[in-house]
């Protein structure tokens, strides 16, 4: 159903406003994120059944999933290009998106850092030191695999499943998941893990640690403080000026897998996130397909 109109809706962009063909790519992504969207609580709801709180809820839940300001209002432009089209074709007498207002884009939200400013801040780390290797194993894992700081921490080494590409991680409300992890953060995680955790200069694990995967010089469990620390000296190493944190490698996780085309369930499922507009949880998504979402989407893969 929605296909048909986001192929007419491709021709108009095409003959009656001669964009580009990568821009008419972005129209066409922003409609199929609120089809994705609309498919997981309002199956079979046709775009000309949209109302405005349905939009509503959608913005909600691009926030929540880490998307900034600027991204939303410009899916929400492309939103409003659609509908549009849909009035100018006959097929819809009144704009849903007409009351709808973009987010302020004054407002301070938190920063998402650009692939080139990811690669900049992970090439800042000296790896010539032991605390370096550890964290260019840490910070790929964040940001490969869009964990919460607490989940970084809390890993396990039981839970690191290399061959298949995956890490098991406790989230919110000790609800375990199951999240793909891609093959630069293995390769660093694996260095890290056979030649330098626990290793000269480094201490062995303390007795109660041995299970965690990031340790501190004295063989003790990462701290969050610790992590928040280490980033933050980075990105003074590496000239970056915005306020970032942990929380901004997940941002930046989400926000280059949705921008790049990735399904938005897939990406949910891989933030450990329960519906927004419903209480229910999403339907298991097959792992192999959160695998190649990874692939296909993450920057680093």
């Amino acid at each position: 159903m929605w296909e048909q109109y986001i192929r007419g809706f491709g021709h108009y962009l095409k003959l009656e406003r001669s964009l580009s063909d990568n821009s008419i790519d972005g129209y066409l992504a922003d409609v199929r994120k609120l089809c994705q969207f609309i498919g997981l609580k309002h199956k079979d709801l046709s775009p000309l059944k949209v109302t405005p709180g349905i939009l509503r809820d959608f913005l909600e839940y691009i926030t929540e999933l880490g998307l900034s300001a600027h991204s939303q209002a410009r899916i929400l432009s492309g939103l409003k290009t659609f509908f549009k089209y849909l009035i100018f074709e006959g097929d819809l007498e009144n704009d849903p998106t007409v009351l709808i207002e973009g987010p302020k884009l004054g407002r301070k939200l938190p920063d998402t850092l650009s692939f080139p400013e990811i690669e900049k801040l992970l090439n800042a780390i000296d790896l010539s030191r032991p605390e370096g290797g550890r964290n260019r194993a840490m910070l790929e894992v964040l940001y490969s695999s869009g964990l919460r700081v607490s989940e970084l921490v809390d890993l396990k080494l039981q839970n690191i499943y290399a061959e298949s590409g995956f890490l098991r991680v406790t989230g919110k409300g000790n609800k375990e998941r199951l999240v793909p992890v891609g093959r630069d953060a293995l390769k660093y995680l694996d260095v890290y893990v056979s030649e330098i955790r626990g290793k000269p200069p480094l201490k062995r694990p303390k007795k109660g640690f041995e299970p965690y995967v990031f340790l501190n010089r004295n063989g003790s469990k990462l701290s969050r403080v610790m992590v928040f620390t280490v980033i933050k000296d980075l990105a003074k190493s590496a000239g970056i000026k915005k306020r970032i944190s942990p929380h901004t490698f997940r941002h930046s996780f989400a926000t280059h897998l949705i921008e790049g085309g990735a399904d938005l369930r897939a990406v949910q499922e891989m933030l450990g996130h329960e519906s927004i507009t419903t209480t229910e949880i999403y339907t298991h998504l097959d792992r192999d397909y959160l695998r190649q979402v990874i692939q296909e989407f993450h920057p680093r893969s």
